[in-house]
């Protein structure tokens, strides 16, 4: 009796590991799973991002203190809520199936919100900025770019992210390719 019930159990632990060996395939999130998910997330964010940088470059050739204040306050506006945005959809995409792949994704949503932070920062350092002394607008604008700079350089977080298996799978999903910047001068007619 005892042989036939340890015989019972035996195969029906194995029937009940070669059913779960069978999900777990069926069921195993890959790295471009992680990359779709965080991408088609990331699609919506990244065009928020090229408008506004295209907003900047184009009132940047402008040159009236007035209009540039307008208009980098509400880029740095618009990329504060898009670093925000990316960095919830890196948390909601979760851990990459990767190497390290549980720190890769915190430290690039930490970076992405302290660049928020940052933009929001240059946001009111720029509507702070006196606009009827083009001399003195001129001077402000300075420390405004060299935090822009800072920002820019903030990225090795999400560099190591971009590059291994993680960074071949965001390659492949169109919701994280980069869009073209358009030149500012493109509208404007030709001069003669």
């Amino acid at each position: 009796m005892k042989k036939k019930l340890a015989v019972a159990l035996s195969g029906g632990a194995v029937l009940v590991l070669a059913l779960s060996g069978c999900s777990d395939n069926e069921d195993k999130f890959t790295v471009d799973d992680w990359a779709k998910k965080y991408c088609d997330a990331a699609k919506p964010q990244i065009e928020k991002q090229a408008a506004a940088e295209q907003l900047i470059r184009a009132t940047a050739t402008d040159g009236k203190p007035t209009a540039i204040q307008a208009a980098d306050s509400k880029a740095f506006q618009e990329l504060s809520d898009v670093n925000k945005a990316l960095a919830v959809a890196f948390r909601e995409a979760g851990d990459p199936p990767v190497d390290n792949g549980k720190q890769l994704v915190p430290a690039a949503a930490a970076e992405l919100d302290a660049n928020a932070a940052s933009y929001l920062d240059l946001k009111k350092q720029i509507d702070a900025l006196d606009t009827a002394d083009q001399q003195e607008f001129a001077d402000g604008l300075q420390p405004v770019a060299d935090g822009l700079a800072k920002i820019e350089q903030n990225q090795s977080a999400r560099n190591k992210l971009r590059s291994g298996e993680t960074g071949q799978a965001m390659a492949k999903q169109t919701g994280c390719k980069p869009l073209a910047a358009k030149d500012p001068a493109a509208g404007a007619p030709a001069s003669s």
